[in-house]
């Protein structure tokens, strides 16, 4: 059996957000998703989660320089 894409040792964990946590963000930013970097809906990373455009992702990266990092990203269909 293959590995999927979201267990490769190279793809930071992707992880969507409920509909409170992006709420929360949302307004705790005061921004749109349209406001946040865009990733798309296809993404490899993204296949196994089941996203729809207009969905928030974060995305948390191990640094042995700078720990844990947090990014959001925001789906799109383009």
């Amino acid at each position: 059996m293959a590995k999927t894409a979201r267990k490769h040792i190279l793809i930071p964990k992707h992880t969507k957000l409920s509909d409170k946590e992006k709420k929360a963000l949302l307004e705790k930013y005061q921004i749109t998703v349209n406001d946040l970097p865009s990733i798309r809906a296809d993404d490899t990373a993204l296949v196994e989660i089941g996203v729809e455009e207009g969905d928030i992702i974060k995305v948390e990266r191990d640094s042995p320089t700078a720990g844990n990092t947090v990014f959001y990203r925001g789906v799109t269909n383009v």
